[in-house]
């Protein structure tokens, strides 16, 4: 079997999972994916849990102190970066019906899916 070889993975955000059995755990979406774009999709959910640490973590060590708003928003914004990063390779990887549900959700540009 070589490395380039596409497989259907079915994919849960909420849970930062790519699974290849289907009836694993429940999943959202469905993508055809090689070794390689896999690990490349696994790398952005280990980026995305890696910055949700990083804002929980941020919070609670401010959390009665004075916050820095902007410290904030560049946290929040490098989450959504990633998440929006993740929504774009789904999109390019996924079946139909994915791909239709990530363009219903309509937080990819469209100029550039």
């Amino acid at each position: 079997m070589s490395g380039d070889e596409r497989k259907k993975y079915y994919v849960s955000v909420q849970a930062g999972q790519i699974l290849r059995d289907q009836g694993a755990a429940s999943y959202e979406l469905e993508i055809m994916a090689d070794y390689e774009e896999y690990n490349q999709l696994q790398v952005m959910f280990e980026e995305l849990s890696s910055m949700d640490n990083a804002i929980t973590g941020h919070y609670n060590y401010t959390v009665g102190t004075l916050q820095s708003e902007s410290s904030d928003n560049r946290m929040n914004a490098g989450y959504d970066a990633i998440l929006h990063d993740i929504y774009l390779f789904i999109h390019e990887h996924g079946t139909e019906s994915t791909r239709k549900h990530v363009e219903s959700m309509g937080i990819l540009d469209p100029g550039r899916i």
